[in-house]
């Protein structure tokens, strides 16, 4: 489908040269001619009107309107009355691709995880948030930014940490990034600089996501089992690692907390090694029926790189995100986030800014807290309902849940057959580094689902279940 410009017509780059013996109308009609037939101007695309192609190329109107006439006759060319002037629908000699078929028809529901819900972003405050962040912002900032970040925003992230996260977080160490996966590659990379060769990682964990950045960044990963406490201290201790990425306040995607004793022993683990913790605190905001976990990076702030992000709190495509860094390792980082990308955009930092101070990133959290405690509740009561012998874990925060199925059920199958009918079911084997269906059990998001979708996957797959 070809774009529609809109004005008076787009800009399009004809050459004319005035000392060579063609006629400038013979090299206007050969330069369009060779725009559409190599596909530059595509079937139904507009051409600029007669009148802004001559003020373009310094011609009078009457001669392109003579050489439009002559390519609508030669068929390049096509127009109606009070239309513009389109480029014909078989004047293009490139060839035109077949759209790939599907490989598989569109899930009715999708329990993926890790999604927020999308419809729910609070659209008019984050509008109204870059309208007063470019209304306040002096000329300046709208130059290359600090690659360590704005620091309005820097200052924002660092007092709202300690607020809602009990950090022990300075602005003068924060470090804005494009969301998790540049704020890990950046700390990873930084890590290889100073010496680390070995990261450990939760197990299961994230599908690949650890090991491929750790790859790029010339470090082993070494998995490390969780259970129901959370990493095991004892195994990283043995698995000579300088350096492990966690989610203590719930575990991805298991959702376990990380015990209070397993806290103080990774510390210790990390102190008596010279180690370096990486904690990733992607989903804290959402927690429902327990008490409020505190991040790690509190309780060492001299070992814990902590990567927080909005991806989960707003939406991820505002690739958004921070480094609560230890002080050695500011520079390092900033100095690696320069040579990536020259900075994250400073207006959608003040914009992110302003929304915090407002209050109207509070506001939405609260609103939301509501939203996924009821839908978390509906997964609850209509998993009972319909397959009671499903267990379920994992609820205490977040929007994502773990279901255990029975002991003889097949996983893959058990996917395979759900999406069969037009649901997205995700086993745990795609988290475990072993690739093991044993114990068979599903990852349940349902942030970006409504109670109603919720019910009725549940319904289509619940004999599966």
């Amino acid at each position: 489908m070809p774009i529609s410009w809109t004005g008076l017509g787009p800009e399009l780059l004809l050459v004319m040269d005035r000392t060579a013996p063609r006629t400038l109308r013979t090299q206007l009609e050969e330069g369009l001619r060779a725009a559409i037939r190599s596909g530059r101007l595509e079937p139904g695309e507009r051409v600029p009107s007669s009148r802004e192609l001559a003020r373009a190329i310094g011609v009078s109107r009457g001669l392109v309107t003579e050489c439009y006439q002559q390519l609508s006759g030669e068929g390049y060319l096509y127009s109606e009355a009070g239309s513009a002037t389109r480029v014909a629908g078989a004047a293009s000699t490139r060839p035109t691709s077949t759209p790939a078929a599907p490989l598989q028809a569109a899930l009715a529901v999708d329990f993926v995880a890790g999604l927020p819900d999308l419809a729910s972003f609070p659209g008019s405050d984050w509008l109204w948030s870059q309208r007063e962040a470019y209304r306040q912002a002096p000329t300046g900032l709208a130059g290359y930014g600090d690659p360590h970040g704005a620091g309005t925003l820097r200052t924002v992230v660092a007092a709202y940490c300690r607020r809602v996260r009990a950090t022990a977080a300075d602005a003068s160490r924060v470090v804005i990034c494009n969301g998790f996966a540049q704020g890990l590659s950046l700390t990873l990379e930084a890590l290889a600089n100073r010496g680390v060769r070995r990261v450990a990682f939760e197990d299961p964990g994230y599908d690949q996501t650890v090991e491929d950045t750790a790859r790029r960044a010339g470090v082993q990963a070494t998995p490390v089992p969780v259970d129901d406490r959370g990493i095991n201290v004892e195994t990283l201790a043995s698995s000579n690692a300088q350096a492990v990425v966690v989610t203590p306040a719930h575990q991805w995607p298991t959702g376990v907390v990380l015990t209070a004793d397993r806290r103080r022993d990774l510390i210790d683990w990390a102190r008596e090694t010279q180690a370096f913790v990486v904690e990733d605190d992607y989903d804290a905001e959402f927690r429902y029926d327990r008490s409020p976990v505190g991040s790690l990076q509190g309780l060492a702030p001299d070992l814990v790189v902590t990567i927080g992000t909005v991806s989960k709190s707003l939406a991820p495509a505002l690739r958004l995100g921070w480094l609560l860094c230890p002080g050695d390792l500011v520079e390092p980082i900033t100095s690696l986030k320069a040579i990536a990308d020259r900075g994250t955009p400073t207006l959608d930092q003040l914009a992110l800014a302003q929304l915090i101070q407002s209050g109207r990133f509070d506001r939405h959290l609260r609103r939301m807290r509501t939203v996924y405690a009821r839908r978390r509740d509906t997964l609850v009561t209509t998993l009972a309902a319909l397959a009671p012998r499903v267990g379920l874990s994992g609820l205490a925060a977040g929007f994502h849940a773990v279901a255990h199925l029975a002991a003889d059920a097949e996983e893959d199958s058990v996917v395979e057959a759900a999406r069969q009918r037009g649901v997205g079911l995700y086993g745990m084997s795609r988290h475990r580094t072993s690739g093991s269906t044993r114990p068979a059990q599903l990852v349940l998001g349902f942030g970006n689902l409504t109670d109603r979708a919720i019910r009725a996957g549940l319904h289509d797959v619940a004999d599966l279940l």
